[in-house]
């Protein structure tokens, strides 16, 4: 759905002028990252400049944001092994991501990821650190996956903290948020994640009141792929088989945006 800006209070002092798009790629294991790459491309071969965009990526989302900075595709991140889960080998993340990402950083990418020995948010600055390193530590799920080192800090799944991270999102006149695990998907999961979501969306309009949102997330179809168990996530068939559905979606809500408004086309 679309939320429409609200005007700017008179007396204010001006803004520095606002990027024009900024993503928001949300977790969900391999279907997350199925589903956020899936909607990208459609976006993106609507015309929404989405590879040009300021991307926060949560677990499964950071590999889509890296991915699409870097110039990749969902055939380049399914060609990857999937662990076998759980595992307590360190750095099979980040081993995995290098073969798809080597050591490259990237300014437009940042994630969200926990840190163990404060339990906060960081959000890590692709430009800074490897890509790989980014994507290991916000993906390293509690239970399945040890956590990942980055500039000496231990890190967990940037989930655990919130699925999307919507409200760290880089400020611009449009954000769009992909998010695997909100409404239908998983149940009570989905329904709670949802909750959630909305709620960080409702702080960012409250501090960006210029800025416009748009929130993408499955459908019912999409859900019953991913199934009724959390072991769906990690499914790779799963994942294969909702990627172009996912890819119609992001199509078809290109073209909507396309059509409705102007801060999602690239500048002329």
């Amino acid at each position: 759905m679309r939320h429409h800006s609200i005007p700017r209070p008179v007396g204010l002092a001006p803004l520095a002028p606002l990027t024009p798009l900024s993503m928001v790629y949300g977790g969900g294991g391999v279907f997350g990252i199925s589903y956020t790459a899936g909607v990208a491309a459609g976006l993106a071969a609507a015309g929404v400049p989405v590879a040009t965009a300021p991307a926060l990526g949560t677990s499964a989302g950071s590999w889509t944001a890296s991915a699409i900075a870097l110039g990749l595709t969902y055939d380049d991140l399914a060609a990857l092994e999937v662990p076998s889960l759980p595992t307590r080998r360190p750095g099979v993340l980040a081993d995995i991501a290098r073969e798809a990402f080597g050591e490259a950083r990237h300014p437009l990418v940042s994630a969200s990821a926990l840190c163990l020995r404060t339990a906060r948010r960081h959000i890590l600055d692709g430009g800074r650190h490897a890509l790989a390193d980014l994507v290991a530590a916000s993906s390293a799920v509690p239970g399945l996956l040890p956590p990942h080192r980055v500039d000496g800090r231990l890190y967990l799944d940037g989930g655990m903290w919130s699925a999307t991270s919507v409200d760290a999102a880089a400020r611009a006149a449009h954000v769009i948020v992909v998010a695997p695990l909100s409404g239908v998907v998983l149940g009570p999961l989905g329904r709670t994640t949802g909750f959630l979501l909305e709620r960080e969306l409702r702080r960012w309009r409250v501090r960006h009141p210029e800025s416009e949102t748009t929130l993408i997330r499955p459908s019912r179809d999409m859900a019953r792929i991913a199934g009724i168990l959390p072991t769906g996530l990690f499914d790779k068939a799963r994942a294969t088989d909702l990627y172009p559905v996912a890819f119609e979606q992001g199509l078809r809500c290109g073209h909507l945006l396309m059509n409705t408004t102007a801060v999602a086309r690239p500048a002329a």
